[in-house]
């Protein structure tokens, strides 16, 4: 994959583009026209073609593991190649219909007052379906030592509430969109002529919940979703519904939980006695065909993508079965994929590479908070003591979880599924009273991703993103660094981002900043917020400045950093031009080949709507736009479009 020795090939740059205008489009242009977004995605760039490669190296492992003629029941062997049979077994799928799932329906339709509801809901969220609330146990984010359960909302069947809300255009045309779609899905599951009229009764109960949903720009913020109670306080906020039963059915007996937002559940609870029954038996009916849609019958798996995929990210074919399935399978058994891949694809040079780039990041911010001038002196000294207490996660867990005892059978890819589910609420549900695990992992080796832990105050980078083009061992240390260098920062600054820096190095939710510190830090993100809302990705549709401003604080110090890092390497390595690049342009090339990537219009839409980061284009022509060291590399002067006043740059970390 590396072209010219370096990381980078040159004939991917657009030299009808001028990179002081807009470097997204220079920097990777000729590339966007000769690599058009396959039928199968909704975008295609640097992380989806990795991501595509890496299901490949997944693929030929599974076929290793298939041709084991005697592996041993409850083996990996065993368990990733039956869970994989049963998957791409369309036959028996088509012929099995809704039977897999005819339990739960049943237990649907015993529903004969509010309490069988909660009863049912309790029943989902063991397997891993949705309800109108859901659970998930993680560290205690004032106490972050021990483990509690956290209570969110839920319930809806699109990506946000706004869908449901918003009367713009957009929104109008996913609304019908997924109204036509929920008829489909109950006429597919033999509902007949009453499918139409059931669909607008699940769009209505799932409206009203949409209104006494928290938003999504609120949901972000740590402050505003933790609200710790007592089983007696949760019955003072939803005093009809038996918590003790519903804990009791999902395995625990809480003292005490984080209700995230109690306004919902209080407001929920009067819902849930409003409705009629039936009106609930066809709401829960109907999401449990949804959820396990992508496990029954082909046709209710078309179904589901003919909303999902196409109406919401525009992508106009399916992928391939053995993508879909091994996506399912590595889902349920990520870790015993996950050992399996990185004694194939993983080498030991690679880690000890991808450590120094670390440590250069390291060194670099901590001279950078010193230097800060906006930042008092004793909070710079409790940012430094942060820092220095931030684990770092390469490659692969210490150690490796079982799976022992979930049973994987070759004819049964439903009940495989919701086994899978199961197998991991028990999981979870046995963290709690016990301590804290520090050494675990949130993602996969196998995982084109990187992520920042605010409660464990640590970042993981899988092996599957220690590969071109975001990392080589092979390539030019300039290409390297404004890479996975910047990947790095990213996630260094998390821990510093607005909801990263109320964090404290223990990973407890502590005020360690001055007023007049914290004061200074929230002018300064204003400037990226402003910034972001301007950016306009169709007519009329804004990036969200507040919804994305921790993704933005953490592009913008990731590269600052990397920056410094590499200035810190190249004194070591040396001065040279490379294919007529100075280190510092090929060190921003190779952050513009991260962010590489084209989205289909729907999907982009979807994205501003649901997602916390920025489109691509303006996570390179952002950051940079702000950057003095851009600026100097590429002489962006005054009436270039990336060029701004110096007074106007954002800057942070």
């Amino acid at each position: 994959m590396m072209k010219e020795g370096w990381g980078f090939d040159t004939r991917d740059i657009d030299t009808s583009v001028r990179p002081q205008d807009d470097f997204f489009h220079y920097a990777s242009g000729n590339w966007m026209k000769k690599h058009p977004i396959p039928k199968a995605e909704a975008k295609w760039g640097s992380f989806t073609m990795l991501r595509h490669a890496t299901e490949k190296q997944l693929q030929t492992l599974l076929k290793k593991v298939s041709r084991t003629k005697q592996a041993k029941e409850g083996s990996a062997e065993q368990m990733i190649r039956d869970f994989y049979r049963s998957g791409v077994d369309m036959k028996r799928r088509k012929a099995l219909g809704l039977a897999p799932i005819k339990p739960l329906l049943d237990r649907i339709e015993a529903i004969r007052n509010p309490e069988d509801i909660v009863r049912t809901i309790a029943h989902l969220e063991r397997m891993g379906s949705g309800g109108l609330w859901g659970i998930g146990i993680d560290q205690d984010m004032k106490d972050s030592e021990r483990y509690i359960i956290y209570m969110g909302q839920g319930g809806l069947g699109m990506p946000d509430r706004d869908y449901y809300l918003k009367d713009d255009a957009e929104s109008k045309r996913v609304r019908a969109a997924y109204e036509t779609h929920l008829a489909k899905r109950l006429t597919l599951a033999g509902r007949g002529t009453q499918a139409e009229k059931e669909a607008a009764t699940v769009l209505e109960i799932e409206t009203a919940l949409a209104k006494i949903s928290m938003k999504k720009e609120e949901l972000r913020d740590v402050d505003k979703t933790y609200h710790k109670k007592s089983l007696a306080g949760l019955r003072v906020l939803a005093p009809s519904v038996d918590w003790s039963e519903y804990f009791r059915i999902l395995g625990t007996k809480p003292k005490e939980l984080v209700v995230m937002q109690p306004k919902f559940f209080s407001a929920a609870e009067r819902l849930l006695r409003s409705y009629p029954i039936e009106a609930w038996r066809t709401y829960l009916r109907t999401h449990v065909i949804g959820d396990f849609s992508s496990f029954l019958t082909p046709e209710l798996e078309e179904e589901s993508f003919a909303f999902y995929g196409t109406v919401l990210t525009g992508t106009k074919h399916m992928k391939p079965v053995w993508r879909r399935i091994l996506r399912t399978v590595n889902g349920g058994l990520s870790e015993l994929f996950g050992e399996l891949y990185v004694k194939e694809y993983f080498p030991p040079a690679a880690k000890r590479k991808a450590m120094l780039v670390v440590t250069d990041l390291f060194r670099a911010y901590e001279a950078r908070i010193k230097n800060l001038d906006w930042m008092t002196a004793t909070t710079k000294q409790k940012a430094i003591k942060k820092l220095r207490e931030m684990n770092r996660k390469l490659g692969y867990p210490d150690k490796w979880k079982t799976y022992r005892g979930l049973r994987i059978r070759s004819d049964d890819y439903a009940g495989n599924a919701m086994r899978a589910g199961e197998y991991e609420h028990r999981r979870a549900m046995r963290r709690l009273g016990k301590p804290v695990d520090r050494k675990e992992w949130f993602m996969s080796p196998q995982t084109v991703n990187a992520y920042c832990s605010f409660g464990l105050n640590d970042i993981v980078f899988p092996a599957a993103i220690l590969q071109h083009p975001f990392f080589d061992a092979r390539a030019d240390d300039a290409f390297n660094y404004g890479a996975i260098g910047s990947v790095i920062g990213h996630e260094i600054t998390h821990g510093f981002d607005d909801q990263g820096s109320k964090f404290d190095g223990k990973g407890n939710r502590k005020t360690w900043w001055t007023a007049i510190d914290r004061k200074r830090f929230e002018q300064k993100a204003e400037k990226l917020i402003t910034e972001f809302d301007a950016y306009e990705v169709a007519p009329g549709i804004h990036v969200n400045g507040k919804l994305t401003l921790g993704e933005n604080i953490a592009d913008l110090g990731g590269i600052s950093i990397a920056y410094d890092a590499y200035q810190l390497r190249r004194r070591e390595t040396g001065r040279k031009i490379i294919s007529g690049f100075t280190p510092e342009q090929r060190f921003f090339l190779g952050y513009a080949m991260t962010e590489r990537e084209q989205e289909r219009p729907e999907y982009r839409k979807t994205m501003v709507m649901t997602d916390p980061h920025s489109p691509s284009r303006f996570r390179v022509n952002g950051p940079l736009s702000n950057l003095p060291e851009f600026h100097e590399a590429f002489q962006v002067q005054k009436g270039d479009k990336l060029y701004r006043e110096p007074g106007d740059r954002a800057k942070i970390w």
